[in-house]
């Protein structure tokens, strides 16, 4: 029996033509980065794949095989048992593993005896990464990039998906990246994706996108907490986006800040080891003060602060340095972060 293999290139430009991607690789393998909507039926698990790697180095290639192959046949048996019965027979996988060897041939061979049409992707999750990082060279040159530029707290987040709610083509980086942007962007608890994972939920934002229609995205450094955004793409932001200045009454801006961070009011102790890292730059006397603030309770005080003396003129002087579309920029005034000023700035936008 010859199994279907196809090139990642192909198989990346629908993935939609299959009824699940299964990803044959180890849990931690998986979790670094998959193909956008995989789930993962490892073959080996990574207690599994460590022993027979040992067996490998250790003893010989064929000890290796004898132990793998006992286990590989179990887990397999154990996914056809857990997921096969209820599919149909016209139902088509897409199966990859590393490099498109072993582990996805064995998995697609036994879903091809039952008789399921099955693909593997010729040179696995590698070639499908490589092709990825060529496409994200190339593909935001497509695109009309429409950059919401503005002071911390201008709502420019809220706007992006008030455009989504609209319809507009949103690429929003700070959700993709789990990280809102700042040295406070990170919440309690939550940990940003791997780079490799960023890159491939961008590339697979990208995809989806119409070249005949506007993207909208929110300008961004160089880096989203720590994670870089792809170089091709902040590079045309930067130099070719189509800039949006986003205005807000300070005041707005403020209730804005503390709806959006509450998360820092809930969590007094985070949010003062967070402000650590701005000794640097603000001094330890400032800091020292601002973290007094948060312990009696001040919240609102310590944010006022924050965007007074280093969010609005560090995000200004960055702004005017790197993207060059601000000179001409449309300006677009929100008198507060309100649902039904967002929609009506978001038509404006649309429209305009």
């Amino acid at each position: 029996m010859t199994l279907h293999r196809l090139p990642a290139a192909e198989a990346a430009l629908d993935l939609s033509a299959f009824d699940a991607i299964i990803d044959a690789r180890s849990p931690s393998e998986y979790a670094l980065d998959h193909l956008p909507g995989a789930i993962n039926w490892p073959v080996l698990d990574d207690e599994q794949r460590r022993l027979v790697g040992t067996d490998y180095k250790q003893i010989s290639a064929f000890e290796a095989r004898k132990l793998g192959s006992a286990m590989v046949a179990r887990n397999i048996a154990d996914h056809i048992d857990q997921w096969v019965a209820p599919l149909p027979r016209t139902w088509k996988p897409l199966v990859y593993c590393w490099r498109g060897g072993d582990r996805s041939g064995t998995l697609a061979w036994f879903l091809e005896r039952i008789g399921f049409h099955t693909t593997l992707v010729a040179g696995g999750y590698k070639a499908f990464r490589a092709q990825v990082r060529q496409d994200l060279d190339t593909w935001p040159a497509r695109f009309d990039w429409r950059v919401l530029c503005g002071k911390t707290g201008s709502g420019k987040t809220r706007l992006l998906q008030a455009l989504r709610a609209a319809g507009a083509q949103v690429l929003d980086l700070e959700a993709l990246a789990c990280h809102r942007g700042s040295v406070l962007g990170l919440a309690p608890g939550e940990v940003q994706p791997t780079q490799k994972a960023l890159d491939t939920a961008v590339w697979n934002a990208l995809r989806q996108f119409d070249p005949g229609r506007p993207v909208f995205v929110e300008s961004e450094s160089k880096r989203v907490g720590q994670l870089w955004v792809p170089e091709a793409l902040i590079k045309l932001l930067m130099q070719h986006g189509r800039c949006v200045l986003v205005d807000m009454p300070d005041a707005a801006r403020l209730d804005l800040l503390m709806a959006d961070y509450a998360f820092l009011a809930e969590h007094p102790d985070y949010f003062c080891q967070k402000l650590d890292s701005l000794v640097e730059t603000r001094g330890k006397v400032q800091i020292q003060a601002w973290q007094n603030a948060i312990g009696a309770g001040d919240i609102r005080t310590v944010f006022g602060e924050l965007m007074a003396v280093h969010y609005d003129p560090g995000y200004m002087r960055s702004l005017e340095q790197h993207y060059t579309g601000l000179a001409a920029a449309q300006e677009l005034t929100l008198a507060d972060g309100s649902e039904a000023c967002l929609a009506a700035a978001a038509q404006q936008l649309l429209e305009g």
